[in-house]
């Protein structure tokens, strides 16, 4: 059993970081007036206490109560980066920082970054901005420009793949305002200004994201790293699509895949042309052939190195590409196989798009009424958390599978007819 205070740092960690108030934890079975003594240290816990919490926040009991090394954040800091590749220090870097009395706060930025990056790369997204709100706060301690512009940036990253644009807007923004007021780097500059660009475009604002691309490619591009400007050119080919540009969406895509060879960072390679192959299975028509390539390129890496997400992700894109090519009943195998996961790791737009599939095959099937009810719910949802874009995509898919049920009441496409992506059967873009 840890003493007290330490007991009480670690319980109040494990609580921030879930994202919960003492209201949430306490529940029935305990007071927030005895939960705070907890954590202040001024009241020892039981046995009966530990696991009572221990359930509470869904953790194994000996993560509030192991013991602790006795070694300095910086100290466990060091560990981890030198430690050998492949080995995954998060679980000791998390109770260093659960434990850590808060007396250095560079040390205590830079371990809370390690650890956002890490429930990021996961696909636990809740926790990944619990720590970014910490470490935006450490960030104006520091008075740092430059780890107050990384901060914001992964925030507005974080909160976008959750869903909440209004959250994200706002940090791209300062994230951006940040750097030029500070004469920030390229790398800097150009995440920030990438970030503010993939907000405009979940929010529709196509005038204000072409601009920043426009700026982005004069001025940042040239000498910008290779990772970060295919991550760039990606998402000003998202722009030029919405446009309606595909020409130059698919070269820019082009020039961003071309940008990055697979022995210079195999993961950051696979995931652009995961991005890729998304972005060529949302124009209209589709680009089959270009998004085949690409995803038969991505699959054997993400499956000997993809996390669960990433390996989620990849399936969802499978899914999306079957239906594209008039295979319905993978489509819907795929699709279903995602969405029943316990523990679903998808981004909030990627979830939508992957749910909008399921009832698209819903509908094709015959279930209209559910299908479309389906539909709804999913644009009106998208519509109240400010992602007009999302919204716009439900609503076209809808009329899209609605028109091609009209034309093909067996649910599924032959040739000569219109298939429910809106392409005629037999034609093959590339």
């Amino acid at each position: 059993m840890l003493d007290q205070p330490q007991f009480g740092r670690r319980l109040k960690r494990l609580r921030a970081a879930r994202g919960l108030s003492q209201a949430d934890v306490v529940g029935d079975g305990m007071s927030t007036g005895h939960l705070s003594r907890l954590e202040s240290g001024e009241r020892r816990p039981t046995e009966r206490t530990v696991a009572y919490l221990a359930r509470r926040l869904g953790v194994d009991a000996s993560a509030l109560t192991g013991p602790s090394d006795g070694r300095s954040l910086t100290a466990v800091l060091a560990s981890v980066a030198s430690a050998p590749a492949g080995t995954d220090g998060t679980e000791v870097l998390g109770r260093a920082v659960e434990e850590d009395p808060g007396e250095d706060p560079a040390a205590r930025w830079q371990a809370l970054w390690l650890l956002s990056r890490a429930a990021g790369h996961d696909g636990d997204y809740e926790l990944e901005r619990a720590r970014l709100l910490e470490l935006l706060q450490l960030s104006r301690v520091l008075e740092a420009p430059d780890l107050r512009a990384r901060s914001l940036v992964r925030y507005a990253r974080c909160t976008r793949a959750l869903g909440d644009v209004g959250s994200a807007e706002p940090a791209a923004v300062e994230a951006l305002s940040v750097a030029r007021a500070a004469e920030l780097c390229v790398s800097d500059t150009l995440a920030a200004m990438t970030a503010l660009i993939g907000v405009e475009t979940e929010l529709g604002r196509w005038e204000a994201a072409s601009r920043h691309v426009d700026e982005m490619e004069r001025d940042l591009l040239p000498g910008a790293p290779s990772a970060l400007a295919g991550e760039a050119l990606w998402t000003a080919a998202e722009v030029s699509d919405r446009q309606g540009d595909e020409a130059t969406a698919l070269a820019r895509l082009d020039t961003a895949l071309g940008l990055l060879k697979g022995a210079d960072d195999p993961a950051l390679w696979a995931r652009l042309r995961a991005a890729a192959t998304a972005t060529a299975l949302q124009m209209s028509p589709p680009r089959v052939a270009a998004a085949e390539r690409w995803l038969a390129e991505t699959a054997p890496v993400l499956g000997l190195i993809g996390t669960p997400a990433q390996l989620q992700e990849l399936h969802a894109l499978q899914a999306h590409l079957a239906f594209a090519q008039g295979r319905l009943d993978d489509a819907r195998a795929l699709s279903r196989a995602v969405l029943s996961e316990e523990n679903l790791r998808l981004s909030y737009r990627d979830r939508v798009r992957l749910s909008v599939l399921a009832g698209r095959l819903t509908i094709l099937a015959g279930r209209v009424e559910e299908g479309v009810a389906a539909l709804e719910g999913l644009a009106r949802q998208a519509s109240e958390s400010g992602n007009r874009d999302l919204a716009a995509h439900v609503w076209q898919a809808l009329a899209t599978t609605l028109a091609a049920r009209v034309h093909s009441p067996r649910g599924g496409p032959t040739p000569g007819e219109t298939r429910p992506d809106g392409r005629v059967v037999g034609r093959q873009p590339a």
